[in-house]
């Protein structure tokens, strides 16, 4: 239940005696031109037409548009509704108020990023950004300062963009509560680099009313000035600070942010602030009575432009789904092996043969892996009577909007319970089908806590890190003391009883990569099918090109296949010649190799022999 504030002094959220109704008229600024004083077009080009050559440059300037909004906490359901109201206005930063959220972090929600900070113990106060997806890859860093404010720091052009989302006391608060925060904000403030686009946006819970102040607030304000508008207005004058929505000329209905629950009082609590020197940088602001999430605040958005480094598409190629090899793929591979032409190629020329055909063939038939798309959970019905709410906000009923509203809640809570419910029925099916990955996964899920991601990094003196530039020393630092050695000369080594332990086997290596278990470090026959028989058909090809190069008198690749390197081997080294693969291959010695080998038919034999037999080990 909301409260009614009603005393001027003492809450920014009343306006008195004072009530707005209706849409008032603003005079029209629009002048008439007279056509019959236009004569013919003048010969030759305008000095307009060339300043607007010399205004190209700025053409890559795009507008974005960025709001504030009191939400009056995000409880169960209300974040997709905030993100489908962003979508419906196509809103690409919006910042968050009353989040009552606990804890710092960031994550991913559908088609958009969101960074909060929250109180660590209680469920009050809180502050987020929610930023549109293709715009993460324009954010430098971002600093949790404490539940009552967050930044985030953009890459724009021609300058970067630092947004400030607050959540200033309220006059019933403590003045050394008050007092705190705006110290901890001029902190803030100093931290950011002087050559950035700064908003500043939020509840400020103050009222700077009508009155103008040349450079800091416009004669477009709401009511009167209270104590905590007199306060922002010394804030803005000594950061050179801007209020903007104080500067745009509006029905009243697009400039108050506030509204009593009984409906008879409306404030102008929510401000935009802008540094002076970026000021033109915004084309427009507003409230947006249409926008509803459950609030009796109103959404204020602005437009900006300002260029922010866009989400290009990524280039890295999708992987393959290796537990999903078709039959198709062991035939192609195959076929092509066999019709590979082993006369007079040179090993690296054959091993790139190879090594096109099976990416080659992996593209063509087997499937990439696709991420898995969360469904969302709130349903369509639910979804419905949001905008149901939002329609009769419109239409000004507010019995209806306070039902809507409980019904909404309700119906949220049920979609979430049908959610839980729909993931214990997979948690059975897991258990009855003996996934158990799957299985422990979800056990998992259910039981922990949900850890948001936590992207700030802060120095020795526990700053918190913004610019890249020192985000890249301090993890260059990080590397160089974690890889620090300390030579000591002073300590006395003993190397007279020791025993070096054997070297690894190869034997030993595939019976490890064969074992290791699904869903773990992937090793080369692991990802194989038993039914593919790929390794048969690489020992088939290994085979056909020994006997090819055997038949040749005198050739270079004989030679290093069958020559004998003097000498103690390296620790390290391999221990095995291809020639020793051959013969454990085919259990053979030398000189049956080479007999069967100038023998075609006999040769292909063989390697129709221990084909089929490798065929038959991994089926």
């Amino acid at each position: 239940m909301f409260q009614v504030m009603v005393l001027e002094d003492e809450t920014p959220r009343s306006e008195g005696t004072e009530k707005m109704t209706g849409e008032e008229s603003r005079p029209s600024t629009i002048s008439t031109v007279n056509n019959d004083a236009i004569e013919s077009k003048p010969k030759g080009s305008s000095i307009a037409e060339h300043y607007r050559y010399k205004r190209k440059d700025q053409s890559f300037l795009k507008t974005h548009k960025i709001g504030t909004w009191n939400v009056r906490s995000m409880n169960q359901g209300k974040l997709e509704i905030v993100k489908s109201e962003m979508d419906r206005i196509k809103i690409d930063i919006l910042g968050i108020s009353e989040l009552k959220w606990t804890g710092t972090g960031h994550f991913t929600s559908g088609n958009y990023e969101v960074y909060y900070s929250g109180n660590q113990n209680t469920r009050k106060n809180g502050v987020a950004m929610v930023l549109n997806k293709k715009l993460v890859s324009s954010v430098i860093g971002y600093y949790p300062k404490n539940d009552r404010m967050i930044t985030i720091r953009l890459h724009g052009k021609p300058t970067n963009l630092t947004i400030i989302q607050i959540y200033a006391p309220t006059t019933e608060a403590e003045e050394s509560t008050i007092e705190d925060f705006y110290m901890e904000l001029q902190q803030t403030l100093d931290d950011v680099p002087k050559k950035d686009a700064i908003l500043i946006i939020g509840d400020w819970n103050a009222k700077v009313g009508e009155t103008a102040v040349p450079g800091i607030a416009g004669k477009f304000g709401l009511g009167k000035r209270n104590e905590a508008g007199e306060k922002l207005i010394d804030f803005c004058q000594e950061n050179h600070m801007i209020i903007t929505n104080t500067c745009f000329q509006q029905p009243k209905r697009r400039l108050y942010t506030w509204t009593t629950p009984s409906g008879q009082h409306r404030n102008q609590i929510d401000y935009i602030l802008c540094n002076r020197r970026w000021k033109s940088s915004i084309t427009s602001i507003k409230t947006r009575p249409g926008a509803d999430c459950g609030t009796d605040h109103e959404l204020l958005l602005a437009c900006l432009r300002i260029k922010l480094k866009q989400h290009h598409k990524s280039t890295q190629t999708a992987k393959p789904d290796l537990q999903n090899i078709p039959y198709k793929y062991k035939i192609e591979v195959k076929n092509r092996f066999d019709a590979l032409n082993l006369m007079d190629k040179e090993p690296e020329e054959l091993w790139q043969e190879i090594r096109d055909i099976i990416n080659d063939e992996t593209k063509i038939n087997i499937p990439t892996i696709t991420k898995k798309k969360k469904n969302n959970w709130i349903s369509s019905s639910t979804l419905e009577i949001a905008k149901k709410r939002r329609e009769a906000k419109a239409n000004g009923n507010r019995q209806v909007i306070t039902k809507l509203n409980a019904d909404f809640q309700r119906a949220a809570r049920k979609d979430k319970e049908k959610q839980i419910m729909q993931e214990c029925e997979k948690v059975e099916e897991y258990n009855k089908k003996g996934m158990t990955r799957d299985l422990f996964k979800k056990i998992k899920y259910f039981r922990g806590q949900f850890i948001p991601r936590n992207g700030t990094l802060t120095d020795q003196n526990g700053k918190h890190l913004i610019n890249g530039d020192e985000i890249k020393n301090k993890w260059k630092q990080y590397t160089e003391e974690l890889y620090k050695k300390e030579i000591n000369g002073t300590g006395n080594l003993e190397l007279d009883n020791y025993e070096l332990e054997p070297d690894i086997l190869e034997s030993e290596v595939k019976f490890a990569i064969e074992t290791l278990a699904n869903g773990k470090a992937p090793g080369v026959l692991q990802e194989i099918k038993p039914e593919c028989s790929l390794e048969a058909s690489m020992v088939k090809l290994k085979l056909s090109y020994f006997g090819h190069i055997m038949r040749r008198q005198d050739s270079l690749e004989k030679e290093i296949m069958l020559g004998m390197v003097g000498g103690k081997r390296r620790r390290g080294r391999q221990k095995k010649r291809w020639i020793d693969t051959i013969k454990e291959d085919t259990h053979l010695t030398l000189t049956q190799l080479n007999t069967m080998a100038h023998n075609r038919n006999m040769w292909r034999g063989l390697i129709h022999r221990i084909a089929k037999s490798r065929t038959r080990l991994n089926g």
